[in-house]
């Protein structure tokens, strides 16, 4: 059984997906590499062969028909044969001394008496023309190099959020959540991280800048306008989020606090774009949204409404969007998208 494995989704990424699967091979015979292609049209079936030929004990290459992101991610769940599993996407890459680093904690504490589900590390915003690069750091929040658990973590400052780039889960604890991200669907790397963490009990800090995230490509799903033009897939992954997990029953009081504010900052990103988009059509859907909110679970839309963010989200006419508009700014500094 291998230590870790590593999947790649590819569509069409033939430019740039070498870059991240070389950086991956540094982690030697320990990992697999799961390289999913997702019906590409380019050369990205070729290069993942190549490359599963190439290192036949670490690279497995993956083909599917196109069913986006999270079918890839289901795929690579589904083919991982190791212990720990990672998502890496094929435009983004890691740094080899911080790879080396979690490597040898995973290896230390798959022999250890307490089943590790979580390892959490940095990642680093890759932002294209940016001379500061913004550190995803969670020091001061989590306790740093050992296992602990929620009632240890401290409390998450507005935009520090555990995100796709920065987990490692327990192959096994995805496949028991039941985890399943709907076929052609963006944005669902939020529910990738967030529907597991109501079964994960013990985690590992280990402040280490070890997942680069690339930010500055035109089509990339970040970018603010493919996210209105996505903006119904926003919206869905939303009310996945709110329909997978009740919060009201989760025993754990800091686990549930830190999932509603996770909460809290997708349903503002889901609102804020229906607002900047400016259409009548998607001020009818922010309307709809919050109807839908009010609807499945009373309790949750006060909860989301009396906050800060929430009645920023939800003041009457223009120079209510305006504010609304400035809350924006301030939360787009903080999730650091583009």
């Amino acid at each position: 059984m291998k230590l870790l494995s590593i999947a790649i989704p590819c569509y069409n990424s033939q430019d740039y997906m070498e870059h991240c699967i070389e950086s991956l091979l540094v982690g030697g015979e320990d990992v697999e590499i799961l390289i999913v292609d997702d019906g590409s049209k380019d050369g990205t079936a070729q290069i993942a062969d190549t490359y599963a030929e190439k290192y036949p004990t670490i690279v497995k290459a993956v083909h599917q028909e196109n069913g986006g992101h999270g079918e890839a991610v289901n795929a690579g769940i589904r083919n991982a044969t190791g212990l720990y599993f990672k998502v890496v996407d094929s435009d983004d890459w890691v740094n080899a001394e911080a790879y080396h680093k979690i490597l040898s904690v995973l290896k230390e504490l798959s022999g250890g008496s307490k089943v590790l589900d979580m390892l959490i590390s940095n990642f680093v915003y890759e932002k294209e023309g940016a001379k500061r690069k913004k550190v995803m750091k969670y020091t001061g929040t989590l306790p740093e190099n050992r296992i602990f658990g929620w009632d240890e973590a401290r409390h998450f400052r507005k935009g520090q959020y555990i995100l796709m780039h920065s987990v490692i889960y327990r192959t096994q604890l995805l496949r028991e959540c039941g985890l399943e991200l709907p076929r052609h669907t963006f944005y669902v790397d939020n529910l990738f991280v967030y529907v597991p963490l109501p079964y994960v009990k013990n985690m590992y800090y280990l402040n280490v800048d070890f997942y680069r995230y690339f930010i500055g490509r035109e089509d990339q799903s970040v970018n603010e306008k493919v996210m209105i033009q996505r903006i119904d897939q926003q919206i869905r992954v939303n009310k996945l989020m709110v329909e997978n997990v009740d919060l009201w029953k989760l025993p754990n009081r800091k686990l549930r606090r830190y999932m509603f504010n996770y909460l809290e900052i997708i349903t503002v990103v889901s609102t804020i774009m229906l607002i900047r988009s400016g259409t009548k059509e998607n001020l009818e859907k922010k309307r709809e949204l919050w109807k839908y909110l009010k609807e499945y679970d009373l309790r949750l839309f006060w909860h989301l409404r009396k906050g800060i963010m929430g009645q920023a989200m939800n003041l009457p006419g223009k120079s209510g969007r305006k504010i609304s508009v400035a809350a924006y700014k301030i939360s787009q500094k903080v999730v650091g998208f583009n």
